[in-house]
């Protein structure tokens, strides 16, 4: 991988109504034309995004949406999505035509400032055709700017990066996949079984994301798949912590002496993009699980399915050979997460590594409000084979479960 990925990005959004210039703000930050921009209204359709480096802060991806008042015969549908988009976003920009100013437009921005609220996402009030301002605009508090004066967009750039330090400080313990677990100079056995969906010619996410880590924390990664974790635990002096993905949980266990630390790609995500208690939570809640319940199988990758396959194929055949129950079993992919949850006794949801934390939390956050227990893969596979405390301790003895 050459580029940062998108899910560890902070993410920033542009809303507003239509018409109020946010393609054209998208295109001036991002200095392309990307965003088609036009007078007609509900010229955006679909969200667009661009992942860009914002300097000084770095790897961001900034995301243009359909305008909340789009009254156009697919206004709905895009008014929707452009919703959804608020549950992933780390930053909103709420747009307020400048040439058009009024009492109305005031009203609307306060109402999406009670849905942000909502969500925790800090957001910056900007002004736009800052040339073609209203008079009566000067004391709404806001940042203003016009497309043709680029000081104006620098000047609101200088504001972003502000906020987004403020909300990475604010994250700084979601940065780390295991540098708050472990010691400096501390040995890590990664172990990444090659099956018929592992992608040929290189790492799946998390088994990237967390080499990385430990190059950033002073830390010794190696890699084997589970059929050499016996000669790697032979060669290397010392291990701290073997990771492995889920799927081999059980295998090894075996294979692993119980003084070393035991843990999965998918528990690690699991604490640094969600509520790792939360999570746990939903563990517990298979006990209560009743013949006919409807479980929710939600992945985040859209990957080919195969009769290996983790999340349509081996959760469930596990959950029912733990449980005894005939259950209803159904599947989301990608973005694809239903508006009502209420309709499921339990969501087993992925690691989350191809989305934001932001947008994971929002997921754990809706399935709180419905009363659904949520767990994920790694949990429930650890649970599965008997070794959910073992998965965990390492958590535990760092005081973060």
């Amino acid at each position: 991988m050459n580029n940062t990925p998108q899910s560890v990005r902070l993410h920033i959004g542009i809303f507003g109504d239509t018409n109020v210039g946010k393609s054209s703000l998208f295109n001036a930050l991002t200095g392309t034309d990307i965003a088609i921009t036009s007078d007609i209204s509900g010229t955006t359709t679909d969200s667009v995004q661009k992942a860009m480096e914002l300097i000084p802060f770095g790897a961001v991806v900034l995301v243009d949406t359909a305008g909340l008042n789009d009254i156009t015969p697919l206004g709905k549908q895009r008014t929707d999505k452009t919703r959804k988009v608020l549950n992933r976003v780390d930053l909103a920009l709420y747009l307020i035509d400048g040439s058009s100013f009024s009492a109305e437009e005031v009203d609307n921005y306060h109402r999406f400032s009670a849905k942000i609220q909502q969500r925790n996402t800090p957001h910056i009030a900007v002004i736009t055709k800052n040339d073609l301002s209203a008079e009566n605009i000067a004391d709404f508090p806001a940042i203003a700017v016009s497309i043709h004066q680029p000081a104006t967009i620098n000047a609101l750039k200088q504001e972003i990066v502000n906020q987004l330090f403020s909300i990475q400080n604010a994250n700084k313990a979601r940065e780390t996949l295991i540098g708050d677990l472990l010691p400096k100079g501390s040995t890590v056995l990664l172990v990444a079984p090659i099956d018929s969906a592992a992608p040929k010619g290189r790492l799946i996410l998390p088994q990237a994301q967390l080499i990385r880590d430990c190059l950033d924390n002073g830390c010794i990664a190696s890699i084997v798949t589970e059929k050499e974790v016996t000669a790697a635990l032979v060669n290397l002096k010392k291990v701290d912590l073997v990771v492995t993905d889920s799927q081999v949980f059980g295998e090894v266990d075996k294979l692993v002496p119980q003084d070393i630390p035991l843990t999965s790609f998918s528990i690690l995500m699991a604490r640094q993009k969600g509520d790792i208690s939360e999570l746990l939570d939903g563990i517990a809640a298979i006990k209560s699980l009743k013949n006919g319940d409807k479980i929710l199988v939600s992945e985040v990758c859209t990957h080919n399915r195969t009769h290996e396959d983790i999340g349509q194929v081996k959760i469930p055949a596990a959950m029912q050979k733990i449980t005894g129950l005939q259950l209803n079993f159904e599947f989301t992919a990608g973005r694809d997460f239903p508006d009502d949850l209420t309709q499921y006794a339990l969501i087993v949801h992925c690691g989350a590594c191809m989305i934001t934390a932001k947008e994971m939390q929002s997921r754990i956050i809706a399935a709180k409000q419905a009363k659904v227990p949520i767990t994920n893969y790694g949990l429930f596979l650890a649970f599965a084979s008997g070794i959910l405390k073992r998965g965990t301790e390492i958590l535990e003895r760092a005081g973060i479960e």
